[in-house]
């Protein structure tokens, strides 16, 4: 098959990688779009950060001589790409894709995989379980999942992205930082719970994903902070304590942009549109982009936890009137 990748970061040439190696034609887009030229491709894959999947569109624009002969799939974290691509392009052309592999940039540019994992797909505008999908990237050495609904399988990923990321962004601490403090960890907890209540008001059923047993998650930070906290700090130090989450690399490349709008942003949203409110998850999404904007303030909450507290606590006694705050099972 011919593939198209849009995005040659860690992510994309790792999967660009995986399939070339089974025999698939595999072709990457240039940064410009002045160069980009038309191709006949089967898959599009779109691997950019959320902020970019506008430049993307138009990339593929340009690029797919017969967009209705291309699959695109959108491995992207966040919420609300799968939608911007099916505006473009029809949502019968769109699979929404989500991966549990951790993958960072190797030293010769490519992407390289740590152990375990998978990713899993979800037709956006139809029924079809897209077998297809499942048998070539499983030929590639990929676990894989069919899964019914997209909105499922993109705020199910997105209840594993917000863990350990926008705090570790705001104070430029690693994740193994963060288990450690309590009131942060306590804030964390908050935010998980944010996602669940928001997600049962929308009703959007959570799934597991490979590797991954995020009903699990979201069922133990509904238990008493204390109990959760003790629960969850090993296993989100085990899996993620050294490794600098994505938001916190955003930050650190200088760019003045992140993907925060896509993560705690989007829950801060779709609560309000449900009728709730997630003040942590909106505290933090505010806190970060203005500290991407600029820079200048981050020297305010750099391994400084207490600042952060502090700043979230005056924030979330903003709450709106007539909202009713997404909570679990107590209001630590």
């Amino acid at each position: 098959m011919n593939v198209y990748v849009v995005g040659a970061g860690a992510v994309g040439t790792y999967l660009g990688d995986l399939l070339s190696g089974i025999g698939n034609k595999v072709t990457y887009a240039p940064r410009s779009l002045d160069d980009v030229v038309p191709v006949d491709a089967d898959i599009a894959l779109v691997t950019v950060k959320t902020y970019d999947t506008r430049s993307a569109i138009e990339t593929l624009r340009r690029a797919l001589r017969d967009p209705s002969r291309t699959t695109i799939v959108t491995p992207q974290n966040g919420i609300g790409n799968e939608e911007a691509f099916a505006a473009a392009f029809g949502a019968g052309a769109v699979v929404s894709a989500a991966m549990t592999v951790p993958v960072a940039m190797g030293p010769n540019g490519r992407g390289v995989a740590a152990s375990g994992g998978g990713i899993a797909f979800a037709p956006v505008g139809t029924t079809n379980p897209n077998n297809w999908l499942l048998a070539m990237f499983g030929a590639a050495g990929l676990q894989t999942l069919a899964v019914r609904d997209f909105r499922s399988l993109k705020w199910s990923k997105l209840a594993l992205n917000i863990v350990a990321n926008a705090t570790c962004a705001i104070l430029d601490v690693l994740p193994e930082r963060i288990v450690r403090e309590d009131d942060i960890f306590a804030l964390e907890i908050r935010a998980i719970r944010e996602v669940r209540s928001t997600m049962k008001a929308l009703g959007i059923p959570a799934i597991d994903l490979p590797r991954y047993p995020v009903r699990a998650l979201l069922a133990v930070a509904t238990m008493p902070t204390p109990i959760a906290r003790t629960v969850l700090a090993g296993r989100i130090a085990s899996a993620r304590g050294e490794k600098p989450p994505s938001l916190l690399l955003d930050l650190r490349s200088a760019k003045h942009r992140t993907e925060v709008e896509a993560l705690n942003g989007a829950v801060a949203r779709a609560a309000r549109e449900a009728g709730l409110d997630a003040p942590v998850n909106a505290a933090f999404g505010r806190i970060l982009s203005d500290v991407a904007h600029m820079p200048q303030l981050w020297a305010k909450y750099r391994e400084r936890p207490a600042a952060l507290v502090a700043e979230v606590r005056s924030e979330t006694g903003r709450k709106p009137s007539g909202s009713h705050e997404a909570k679990g099972e107590d209001n630590a």
